[in-house]
């Protein structure tokens, strides 16, 4: 007997520490339950506004584009100006618009008829121009590179002719040159109209140097057809005179439809021709049988004054009808 009750007394102490200890580990996960869920409400209280925050400021970050245009207007009473803008990819069409700045010294030197580039900054309440600076016009092969050292040589030649090259603002001298019908033209007869005017000659090889300039006017016909000889002219001055006859011009300007009531390509003879060509910084000289040249495009106002001289052929045909349309609007 004694031997059976103290079998029977283990097995009822095993039994009741069995159950305390599965008790105390059901209360155990219990707590760890309770304290996990209570550790990920916090986590989430904390998580959840830093992540929305982080989202916020990523909504109100300023974003940056880089811009191309031609300067229509500066208004530094009101910190701001309009230029006709190439398409920004992603971001908007290209179009004319106005631009503000944060300080009125970033248009110190800006002027109508400038080629720039900037920066457009964006943020979620508002936009403004900033690091804006006249556009350089570079182009990487042979022809140019020998034009810009050709310029630097007639700067440095004490006996050539001195030439004052003109600025925005300046009055054009009259010239005259004979036209593709073989009438004589001068410049002082298109006084209180607009006029453009750019340089070619016919045997360039390269379509985006003459042929681009004078496709620009090409494309202009069709938006200024009410305006153009009433209000508006275009001029194309070629600087191979010996070669580029009235007759070879007439054919020339047929690949535009050009009307030479209001389309006019030029020629005359070589020094007049250079004269009117350096007024303008615009620079050539055989070479092999081709003609090595800078790029000019010049919009003139109605009293006779240069509004501006764009170098090169980065600017579109819209650019510089929006120039032009800009010139038109003024008295």
């Amino acid at each position: 007997m004694p031997g059976e009750q103290a079998r029977h007394f283990y097995l009822q102490f095993r039994f009741d520490t069995i159950g305390s200890v599965e008790k105390s580990m059901a209360a155990f996960r219990k707590a760890h339950s309770i304290v996990a869920r209570a550790f990920a409400t916090a986590f989430l209280l904390v998580i959840i506004p830093v992540s929305i925050h982080g989202q916020q400021q990523d909504t109100d970050a300023v974003r940056r584009y880089p811009a191309f245009g031609v300067v229509l207007g500066v208004d530094p009473a009101h910190n701001m100006f309009t230029a006709s803008i190439r398409e920004i990819p992603g971001f908007m069409d290209a179009m004319v618009m106005s631009f503000h700045v944060r300080s009125a010294q970033e248009l110190n030197n800006l002027r109508t008829g400038e080629v720039i580039d900037f920066t457009l900054a964006v943020s979620k309440e508002e936009s403004w121009a900033e690091d804006i600076r006249p556009h350089v016009f570079q182009n990487g092969d042979a022809e140019s590179q020998e034009a810009s050292r050709l310029r630097l040589l007639q700067s440095l030649n004490a006996s050539a002719a001195p030439v004052r090259v003109l600025e925005p603002g300046d009055m054009v001298p009259d010239f005259s040159l004979v036209d593709q019908t073989g009438a004589a033209i001068h410049l002082s007869e298109f006084r209180g109209k607009i006029v453009a005017l750019t340089f070619m000659y016919t045997r360039c090889p390269l379509p985006d140097y003459c042929f681009r300039l004078n496709n620009n006017f090409g494309a202009l016909q069709r938006r200024f057809d009410s305006q153009l000889g009433k209000n508006l002219i275009f001029l194309s001055v070629s600087f191979d005179p010996i070669h580029d006859q009235p007759p070879v011009l007439a054919s020339y300007a047929k690949t535009w439809n050009a009307d030479p009531r209001s389309w006019h390509f030029l020629t005359g003879p070589l020094p007049q021709v250079e004269q009117v060509c350096h007024e303008f910084n615009l620079n050539f000289w055989q070479d092999m049988g081709m003609i090595t040249h800078t790029l000019h495009t010049v919009v003139i106002d109605r009293q006779g004054r240069v509004v501006a001289n764009l170098e090169g052929n980065q600017f579109s045909a819209k650019q510089l009808g929006d120039l032009i349309q800009a010139a038109l609007d003024q008295p």
